[in-house]
């Protein structure tokens, strides 16, 4: 019998260490080195010595072709949920291994419920899929009562409950094999070769690798669920999200109706991609028209807030962005952000006082996009200015106008990406007016935007301005101004 080895590995990055410490030397983490065993490769097995010599797999080789070649294109399960089939890239691959994350409660389990329901009814009683749904943390009881709850309790979804790998594997074997699977969730899952206990890293790979496996093999869908860490990160060892097609959070604020989708990886479609949810009492209902739904509470002529016309994997998105900037009785003044990166926030300050001489040390400045989507992209620089600038001087950005565009370090305004589209979605809004940089061709020339004809754009080159733009409208309203440095 091999002998079985003693190792350390963290359960936060994967790490493996010879002996016990309280901090991980790799991800420096406390407290996360946990003892695994791990037995010796067996003589004359893949990971022996006699694994890698030439001859010694038999007629097991791998085979080498071109890269040009016939290949079709992958089938599609589509759910008929729009949302999450343009998240997957037009519905899941068979033979595919899918991740979604999110934090406790968000929605993972209602989402994937509401769908494997879809997926196993169809247009039709032909048309419907056979689907199996796992669950190794709630009782059958609990997610019938979901079901019933969601009203899709007379779906012919097959339920289990199990936390054995071997039990399950073996389970979807049986005839008929179902074509989606899912598994809620891959940290309730063990190995029983492995003496580690469920959740660990050892687990959550070998468990992983067994199920994906099965899934190339047998050709149905999988989709497990991953439990996240307090930094939003899917527990468990990065490799996982190696082993895998697609990798999706479900994101979303608590305060909030809306939840997002989004695509971190996926190779049967675009990254970045999202599907927008608003959480109902019938569970969670699709949002056709996120920009819509982001700015139906959006109050008119408001000082600090500005549109920012975003991209969202090929979806534009309208988004309000909010600022307040007072007086600070505090030495270190505040900088409070919630949804964009308060580095760049931080970035873009530095910008308007160094490159424009707004005098932003003394202030408190508060940032917030409404509806609680999280923005990513620099494009959303513009927008951030002219919501910070519109709250000193009490000017309103006007409500027809929406406002896109990168910010570089020496305050000019440079050209984003999809800029036509921005303003196609803003035109189907009702929008008017759109500040934003300068459009330019691959020659470097400046070149007009194919819009409608009712949308006019305002090019800005510098972050300065956008400055005199809202100092001389304040200055015709009588508001406060700017307060800038003086000049030696």
């Amino acid at each position: 019998m091999a002998k079985a080895a003693k190792q350390f590995v963290c359960q936060s990055c994967g790490a493996v260490a010879s002996k016990w410490s309280g901090k991980c030397e790799a991800c420096e983490e406390w407290n996360t080195l946990v003892e695994e065993l791990v037995e010796k490769p067996r003589p004359g097995s893949l990971a022996g010595s006699g694994a890698g010599r030439a001859g010694s797999l038999g007629t097991s080789t791998i085979r080498f072709t071109g890269l040009k070649g016939q290949s079709q294109a992958a089938p599609r399960f589509v759910s008929g949920n729009k949302e999450f089939d343009r998240v997957t890239g037009g519905g899941l691959v068979p033979g595919s291994a899918l991740l979604i994350g999110g934090d406790p409660g968000i929605g993972k389990s209602t989402l994937l419920l509401q769908v494997c329901a879809a997926l196993a009814t169809g247009s039709n009683a032909r048309d419907g899929m056979a689907c199996a749904y796992i669950s190794g943390e709630e009782a059958v009881d609990q997610v019938r009562l979901r079901a019933e709850r969601l009203g899709v309790s007379d779906a012919p979804v097959a339920l289990a409950t199990g936390t054995s790998v071997r039990a399950i594997v073996e389970a979807l074997q049986i005839d008929p094999i179902p074509q989606v699977v899912v598994i809620d969730s891959i940290q309730t899952l063990y190995m029983d070769t492995l003496d580690s206990a469920p959740g660990t890293v050892s687990q959550v790979r070998a468990a992983s690798q067994e199920l994906i496996a099965q899934a190339k093999r047998l050709g149905f869908a999988l989709i497990l669920v991953g439990h996240v860490t307090k930094e939003g990160m899917i527990a468990g060892p990065k490799v996982v999200e190696h082993m895998v097609d697609a990798v999706l959070y479900f994101e979303g604020d608590r305060g909030h109706q809306f939840r997002l989708l989004r695509a971190i990886k996926n190779r049967f479609g675009p990254a970045a991609e999202i599907g927008v949810f608003e959480m109902a009492e019938a569970g969670l209902q699709e949002v056709a028209n996120p920009s819509a739904l982001f700015l139906a509470e959006r109050q008119e002529e408001i000082s600090g807030a500005a549109v920012f016309a975003g991209m969202e994997g090929t979806r534009p998105v309208l988004v309000e962005i909010q600022a307040l900037v007072a007086n600070s009785p505090l030495p270190q003044p505040r900088r409070a952000v919630v949804g964009w990166d308060s580095a760049r926030l931080s970035m873009l300050l530095a910008v308007l006082e160094a490159r424009c001489g707004v005098v932003l040390a003394n202030k408190d400045v508060f940032l917030n996009v409404a509806g609680g989507l999280r923005i990513s992209e620099p494009a959303a620089d513009l927008a951030v200015a002219a919501a910070v600038l519109s709250s000193i001087t009490d000017v309103p950005v006007p409500a027809s106008c929406v406002v896109f565009g990168e910010v570089g370090l020496s305050g000019e305004v440079r050209n984003v990406a999809q800029a036509e589209a921005r303003l196609s979605e803003a035109d189907k809004l009702g929008f008017t007016a759109a500040l934003m940089p300068p459009l330019r061709g691959t020659s470097g020339k400046a070149k007009a935007p194919k819009v409608a004809k009712g949308l006019k754009t305002y090019p800005f080159e510098k972050l300065m301005d956008l400055v005199l733009h809202f100092s001389k409208r304040s200055a015709q309203r009588g508001g406060p101004g700017l307060e800038t440095r003086e000049e030696d």
